[in-house]
C-alpha cells in the first residue's frame, strides 16, 4: 500500500479486515452490521491513539513519503493565476526550485518553493528536490522583484538539503545560500515560510529567513538528517531513530524552542491523505499572518524579522568565566 508506514500497520490490518467482512456480507445473506460497527469504532479509537502519539522518527518517515504534497500541489489549491518564472539570468533554470507570481484571495504575491518529484522520472528532473546554486539565485531574483513591486513573499520549504555535487560547489553553492540569507534579512515586504516536508540544512534555510516560520505537524527542520547525525555521533547510521529523538527536529520541539512561530495541524495520518483539506489549513494561517504583517511599515517588517531571529534560543552569562566579580 502506497504511503503505508510501520507504525500504521495495525490500522491498515484492521481496515483490511473491515473491508473483507463488508465484502463477505455483500455475497451472502449473513448480517454482520453490528460486528462491522464495533470494528469501525475500534478503528477510530486505534487511529486516535496512534496518531496522537507519533514519535519523532515516525514524523521523519511521514515527511519523506513519496506521495506527500509538494509545493506545486499546494500552489494549485491556494493561489490563483500562478505564473511560473524560470532561470537565474546567469546560468540555467533549476527545476528543484519553482517560483512565480500569483494571487492569494486577490492579493498579488510571489510564491517560491522547493520542488521534488513523486516518481523516479520526475525526481531525476527535479534533482530529488536538492537545488543547485542557480536555483537559489532564481529564488533571490524573484524575491528582489517582489520587494521592488511590494508583493508579499510565501516560501514553501521541502528539501533534504542543497545539492552537494562538485558542479554545484564550483558554481558557488555556499555563496548562493549565504547571499540569500543576507538579502532575505533585508527584504521590505512580508515573508512567510512554511516547512511542508523535510527542511534540511542550509538548503532549507536559504528560503527560511521570514517574518513568520511555520511547520506542518509532521514535517522536520534540521541542520542535518538523522542518518547523518547518527553517523557522526554513533558512527552508525542505523542509530537514526535515536538521533531523531535527540535532535529535536519535529514541529512540537521546534515550537517549544522558539525556532518556529506555529504548527499547522495535519489531516489524520498525514497531509497526503487529503491535500485539499490540508491546503485549507494552510490558507487559514496565511490569511491571518498576511493581515498582521501588511499592517507593518517596510522598516517595521525588517525590524520584526531581525528581532524574530535575534530572540531564538536561551543563554546565560557566566560572570566568573568572563572575569566579572
Amino acid at each position: 500500500m502506497v504511503g503505508e508506514l510501520e507504525f500504521e500497520r495495525p490500522i491498515t490490518e484492521l481496515r483490511k479486515k473491515i473491508s473483507e467482512i463488508k465484502e463477505f456480507t455483500k455475497t451472502t445473506d449473513v448480517d454482520l452490521s453490528s460486528e462491522i460497527a464495533k470494528l469501525e469504532d475500534r478503528l477510530e479509537k486505534l487511529e486516535n491513539d496512534i496518531y496522537a502519539n507519533i514519535k519523532p522518527w515516525d514524523r521523519v518517515q511521514i515527511a519523506r513519503l513519496p506521495n506527500r504534497p509538494t509545493t506545486l500541489d499546494y500552489i494549485s489549491y491556494l493561489f490563483e493565476g500562478f505564473f511560473e518564472c524560470h532561470g537565474d539570468r546567469t546560468f540555467a533554470d533549476d527545476e528543484a526550485i519553482v517560483g512565480g507570481i500569483a494571487r492569494f484571495k486577490g492579493l498579488p504575491v510571489t510564491v517560491i518553493g522547493h520542488q521534488r518529484g513523486k516518481d523516479t522520472k520526475e525526481n531525476i528532473r527535479r534533482n530529488f528536490g536538492m537545488p543547485h546554486p542557480e536555483g537559489y539565485r532564481k529564488a533571490l531574483r524573484l524575491m528582489k522583484q517582489a520587494d521592488k513591486f511590494n508583493r508579499p513573499i510565501i516560501c514553501f520549504i521541502d528539501t533534504k538539503g542543497a545539492y552537494p555535487g562538485k558542479a554545484a560547489e564550483e558554481r558557488g553553492q555556499s555563496e548562493a545560500i549565504a547571499r540569500n540569507l543576507l538579502e532575505m534579512a533585508g527584504l521590505r515586504v512580508p515573508v512567510i515560510c512554511i516547512v511542508i516536508g523535510e527542511g534540511g540544512s542550509g538548503g532549507a534555510l536559504a528560503l527560511g529567513v521570514g517574518n513568520r516560520i511555520y511547520m506542518l505537524e509532521n514535517s522536520t527542520y534540521s541542520v542535518i538528517s538523522p542518518e547523518g547525525a547518527a553517523a557522526i555521533l554513533w558512527k552508525d547510521a542505523a542509530f537514526a531513530k535515536n538521533a531523531a529523538e535527540t535532535m529535536k527536529i519535529t514541529a512540537p520541539d521546534l515550537k517549544e524552542l522558539g525556532v518556529i512561530d506555529g504548527i499547522i495541524p495535519e489531516i489524520k495520518g498525514g497531509a497526503h491523505k487529503d491535500v485539499k483539506k490540508q491546503a485549507e489549513e494552510i490558507e487559514k494561517l496565511l490569511t491571518t499572518s498576511l493581515q498582521q504583517l501588511l499592517e507593518l511599515s517596510k522598516e517595521e517588517l525588517v525590524a520584526d524579522r531581525y528581532n524574530r531571529f535575534r530572540t531564538i534560543g536561551e543563554y546565560s552569562i557566566m560572570n566568573d568565566y568572563i572575569g566579572v566579580n
